[in-house]
């Protein structure tokens, strides 16, 4: 196994010395392309049939991950500001907003971003950040599951979906990858992904029971499959409490 690199100095020479890109040609099939002219239907029918009540508070605060191995980080950052969560500190200035790098508390940022995130400890973020998670592992769960969750999740604007899925299963570039779910097409049985990584990738539609394969397959970094969680706001007292910054 080749040594990591033992500063960031030599990972920024050595991602020098790839050659660059701008973005990548979104494999379609299976994905329909969500500014196109079918995948504007399908949002367009979507809204119609009530399945999209959570996307435009996704979209509303929505961003792009800030490095290449932070998708788990901006996924939870969209998710938490979309629900009105208050992170209850500042990010900047007076104001008080999720960002990727407040994202700390169960991992510190730079093994993150050398290593990238797990499934569980996105799951960690979500709860210590004053969120109610619910996690389905491939292994609890199946695609009748998924779909169900996913349908009601859709049908309401206070939960959010979250995919964690290997890129490969889609014919895309990649290995493991974190992105919100912006809505569902029953029709059509299809998810749309707004996918974190907008360098590389346009929000897309997937078919469900592929997203499913996606999401069955073994996250090498634990051992464990991989799957969905449920992001909800915490109407609880949260487990970490932080005190507001006036």
């Amino acid at each position: 196994m080749a040594s990591k690199p033992s500063s960031r100095a030599e990972s920024n020479q050595a991602a020098a010395a790839v050659p660059s890109l701008y973005g990548r040609a979104l494999p379609s099939p299976p994905a329909v392309e969500f500014a196109s002219a079918e995948g504007r239907r399908l949002f367009a029918e979507a809204l119609q049939g009530g399945t999209m009540q959570g996307f435009f508070s996704l979209v509303s605060v929505f961003q792009t991950q800030s490095e290449p191995a932070f998708c788990g980080l901006a996924t939870l950052a969209v998710v938490l500001n979309a629900l009105r969560i208050d992170p209850g500190r500042r990010w900047k200035g007076p104001w008080r907003w999720f960002d990727e790098s407040m994202l700390d508390c169960c991992e510190h940022l730079d093994t993150v971003r050398a290593e990238g995130i797990t499934f569980g400890k996105v799951a960690c973020l979500a709860h210590c950040s004053g969120a109610d998670v619910r996690t389905f592992r491939a292994a609890q769960a199946t695609l009748a599951d998924l779909r169900r969750h996913l349908l009601r999740c859709a049908s309401s604007q206070d939960c959010h979906l979250v995919a964690s899925y290997h890129r490969k299963l889609l014919g895309q570039t990649g290995t493991g990858h974190f992105s919100p779910i912006g809505g569902y097409h029953a029709g059509q049985d299809m998810a749309l992904i707004l996918d974190v990584a907008r360098f590389k990738y346009p929000p897309h539609w997937i078919p469900l029971p592929l997203l499913w394969e996606a999401m069955n397959t073994i996250d090498e970094a634990t051992g464990l499959l991989r799957g969905f969680m449920l992001i909800s706001r915490n109407t609880e007292a949260p487990l970490l409490i932080r005190a507001v910054v006036n």
